[in-house]
Formats: structure tokens, sequence, C-alpha cells
């Protein structure tokens, strides 16, 4: 069966990545891109790796009826937008922050507000390996952010396995590349002033924080960095149990969480070069690494995890989900493994 798709917002990196996706998925059909800013222009006038694709950015005001429509849009405008999503899909998947909390409470807390609260309650993380078993025939699904993707992948089965009960410390360290600013990033995503920093632009208070307490049920001392790399998210979490754990019970507790996942693989810290999770080696794909060391010594425990932030940390997480919830085989359409040797993500 095929099911036809949408994308509203286009142009950016995310709404580049999705029609990449989606014109690669054996299931979907791409019946729209809208863009206000680019309408009538070819999609490949603004992703020039899709200059092959035989379509033209339309007004957003002029949906068209589909099975699936995807919302890469800013912060705020799903929310305002949704009942026209709603008219014209069957199911929308947004990838704004829009929907991905509880409560009305937490908006208030962490964003803006939120305009449509009561529809928080309908919507279901995209994140698969947390939340599978709510997508299937979900309707409103909202795609996680990418920091706390990288750190909810790293520190979930801790959580799982209880080898943590919530109450420990935690420090995540996330270190991002600066696609995660947008194709309209500003000043501080320009490349001289991004190339060669390690830059803290959320040393406390980033509103991913939300997501991560929301769904480990923890809280967690996060901080955020800009670094030299064009596409990937990588968490640090320094983790000190209450308890004395064995490296071989903690090893047991990732393979328990993650061996029949399809996109989580864990490095073990072995040989060769890429003994630790690395975005470079997750660069274009689905995949997140996830990997561990114990130190003994202090009793202290880092998890490393890596992802590339705008596929497993946004669009590849958004067409991951929308294969579950329409029943097709969870792997359609993004089976790439990525490429060895590549330049910086």
């Amino acid at each position: 069966m095929t099911y036809t798709a949408s994308v509203v917002g286009g142009t950016g990196f995310t709404g580049g990545e999705l029609l990449r996706l989606l014109a690669g998925h054996p299931e979907f059909e791409i019946e729209q891109a809208t863009s206000r800013s680019k309408k009538n222009k070819t999609v490949g006038h603004s992703h020039p790796n899709l200059r092959g694709l035989d379509l033209r950015f339309s007004d957003p005001e002029d949906l068209e009826s589909v099975d699936i429509l995807f919302a890469a849009t800013p912060h705020g405008v799903s929310m305002e937008q949704i009942d026209q999503f709603q008219d014209a899909a069957d199911t929308v998947v947004d990838l704004s922050a829009d929907f991905r909390l509880d409560s009305e409470a937490q908006y208030e807390e962490w964003y803006d507000g939120h305009s449509r609260p009561e529809l928080l309650a309908e919507s279901e993380y995209a994140l698969p390996e947390l939340n599978r078993e709510n997508l299937e025939g979900a309707d409103l699904i909202a795609s996680g952010g990418c920091n706390a993707t990288a750190t909810i992948l790293g520190l979930l089965p801790l959580f799982e396995n209880d080898v943590l009960s919530g109450d420990e410390q935690i420090v995540v360290d996330v270190k991002v590349g600066s696609s995660e600013g947008g194709a309209g990033g500003g000043p501080a995503s320009s490349h001289p002033e991004r190339s060669g920093v390690v830059r803290p632009y959320a040393p406390t208070g980033h509103r991913h924080e939300a997501e991560i307490e929301q769904f480990l049920g923890t809280g967690v001392s996060f901080t955020a960095h800009s670094v030299d790399m064009i596409r990937g998210a990588s968490a640090t979490a320094h983790v000190f149990p209450d308890e004395p754990v064995s490296k071989g019970d903690l090893w047991g507790a990732y393979r328990g969480s993650y061996e029949d996942e399809p996109f989580v693989e864990l490095v073990a810290g072995g040989g060769g070069v890429y003994r630790y999770p690395e975005p470079k080696a997750v660069a274009g794909t689905n995949r997140a690494e996830v990997g561990l060391e114990l130190d003994p010594g202090n009793e202290r425990l880092v998890v490393f995890s890596a992802i590339d932030n705008m596929m497993k940390g946004s669009a590849g997480q958004a067409v991951h989900a929308a294969n579950i919830a329409l029943g097709i085989d969870e792997t359609a359409g993004l089976q790439f493994q990525g490429l060895h040797p590549v330049g910086a993500p």
C-alpha cells in the first residue's frame, strides 16, 4: 500500500531531510511540500541533493488531503495550525516542540505557554525505543528534541533495568553541530563564528531538560555546547549510582534494552579508532550509538551516546514513528548505513 505524504516547512534543514527520506521510501509518495518564502520554486532550489525530485513548493494555506502530514515548522506554529493540519491528514507528525510535553504547566515553565493544551494528552512521543507500543495507530505524533533523544537513549536502560532509582546525581554534557540552529540559525551559526569553537550555549536551563525529566522520571544537570561540526549530537552523562554496579551487569542492562532495536548499536570501547559512540560514524543515518565506561575508583559511570541530530534526532525519528503508526515495516526508508571515511558531519 502507498501512503500520500506532505511536508509543511520544506525549505529548512529538517524539511529537506524529510523530503529525502520520503523520496526514497517504498511506501510513501510525496504529494506536497510547502513554503511561504519559496512558493513555486523547485525543491532543488533549497536542497541541491534533491534536484532530481520533480516537486515545487506550494503555499501552506493550500494543503491537499493526504494520509500523513509532517510539520517541520518552528515552535509555536503547529499548535496554532493543528486544526488545519488534522483536517488535511489522518496522521500528523510534528517535529517542533509543540506537542512533546504532557501538560500546560510544563509549557508555562519551559516555553511560552500553550494555546491548545487539550491536545497534549492525545499526542504520542515519537521515540520508538521509548514509546513503540503507543505509536501504533497514533494520529498525533511529536518527534523528540535531538539533545533529549541522545540523552534519553544513553540513560534509558539504567532506568528500565532498575540500575538507577531516579535519586542519583546525573550530569549530562552535550556537544551539537550547527544544523541544530536550523537554516536561519543567525550570526552565532555563521561559519566564521562557528568554526573551531567549543562554545557553551545553554550552561543551564535547556528546554530539552523537560523531556528528559518527563520520560526518565529524574532531573539532570544539563549543559549544551556548540562545536565545529555540521551534523551530530554527542551526549556524555556522568552518573553516580547509590549502590556499586559491575560492568557486566551494566552491559547486561543495555543489551536487554537494545539488542532487538534496529537502530541502536552498542559500542563497547574495544579496539580501533572509533572506540566510543561518535556522531561522525552515524552521520546521515537513523542509527544511535551507545556505550559506557565504569570508573571503579570513585564509582562513577560514564555513558556515551551519539546521533545525527537531523536524523535520529528529528526527521529519521519522525519517519520511524510514522512507519510504526501506519503498520509499515519500521525500518522502511531508513536503511542507509552511513559512509566511511567521511568529512566532518
